[in-house]
């Protein structure tokens, strides 16, 4: 009986001691912001990679584009990779042991997806705790995980194509890799320009990715 009575009242403090932790900790923000921009040299420079030979009928202004020529474009390209790689094994890695990854983007229900979608396109964002993400925030956060997984393979094929011969072959070839390659690079671009709205809207999750913050009472 006494022991129960010791514990007993910690319990009210414990959604006080939750609310008190960040929304979001250092090493996810750190993370976060490097993977931001790698993918945003990878996407410029990869731009200016492909006007080098261009697979579809247009080309992307070069004002949007970094490198300036090839050989530069390449360097940016190589350079962000190996930050992209590194820091998203390290992003992966911390999300599992910490267990964030299970309770940030699970469970996940197509119903789900589908009501939130409804609700959002009504303009009725659910972002009432900013510690929970809905699940069409889920369902983008764990494709943009799986894509650039698959922009990563595709590219090893582009840059080491005899060296991972099954891999080419998986993707269809060479060429195939390429437009993989690219239309997973558009995939990201979509993404990020839904998510700028998506913060432009609700300018306190960038504020809560800048400083870690906690939910206001």
């Amino acid at each position: 009986m006494n022991s129960r009575t010791a514990i007993a009242p910690l319990a009210p403090d414990a959604p006080q001691a939750d609310a008190r932790r960040p929304i979001h900790p250092l090493w996810m923000r750190i993370t976060h912001w490097l993977n931001a921009l790698a993918v945003v040299i990878l996407v410029t420079s990869g731009w200016r990679i492909y006007d080098a030979a261009p697979f579809f009928p247009f080309t992307i202004p070069t004002v949007v584009t970094l490198g300036g020529w090839l050989g530069g474009a390449l360097q940016w390209h190589f350079a962000a990779m190996w930050l992209l790689v590194f820091n998203g094994l390290v992003y992966l890695a911390l999300n599992i042991a910490s267990g964030r990854l299970f309770t940030k983007f699970f469970p996940l229900t197509p119903r789900g997806v589908l009501q939130d979608a409804l609700a959002a396109l009504k303009g009725k964002f659910s972002h009432a705790d900013p510690r929970h993400y809905n699940s069409v925030q889920k369902l983008a956060y764990l494709f943009v995980m799986l894509d650039l997984i698959v922009i990563v393979l595709s590219g090893l094929v582009l840059w080491k194509s005899v060296q991972f011969p099954v891999l080419r072959e998986l993707m269809g070839g060479y060429e195939s890799a390429r437009r993989v390659h690219f239309f997973g690079m558009a995939a990201i671009v979509a993404f990020v320009v839904v998510h700028l709205v998506m913060v432009a809207l609700v300018p306190r999750t960038l504020l809560t990715m800048i400083r870690g913050g906690t939910p206001k009472a």
